[in-house]
């Protein structure tokens, strides 16, 4: 049984890693998500976020925020056969809030572009 799990050591905190992800990370885009990877050493950590220019609201903000957490939490057994660890930002770039439908599609198409490599 899979353990779909999302602790805090699988969070990315602190300013300077925040900052040398998005100064060394490759980016690409997975509709409605931008998304910032860059491998490393330690475990994979994670970093959504949601806006404030796009959503005034903080509600819809951390709705939007809960929902890619919780896609990834559901598909992030799909890195784990490459052994590799990442260091990963999601960002979330459409002006309308999406479905969760939406989020977990891009979500599992930006984890596989990852996990085959192709930054």
């Amino acid at each position: 049984m899979v353990k779909h799990a999302f602790p805090k050591s699988a969070k990315l905190c602190g300013q300077m890693n925040i900052d040398h992800l998005y100064a060394h990370g490759k980016r690409f885009v997975a509709w409605p998500l931008r998304v910032t990877a860059l491998e490393c050493e330690d475990a994979t950590q994670v970093l959504v976020w949601a806006p404030k220019s796009l959503f005034k609201r903080a509600v819809d903000r951390n709705r939007l925020r809960r929902l890619m957490r919780e896609a990834y939490r559901h598909q992030q057994e799909i890195l784990e056969p490459t052994l590799r660890h990442y260091q990963l930002a999601f960002n979330y770039i459409d002006k309308e809030p999406q479905p969760y439908a939406v989020i977990e599609k891009a979500m599992r198409k930006a984890l596989k572009r990852i996990a085959e490599n192709k930054l």
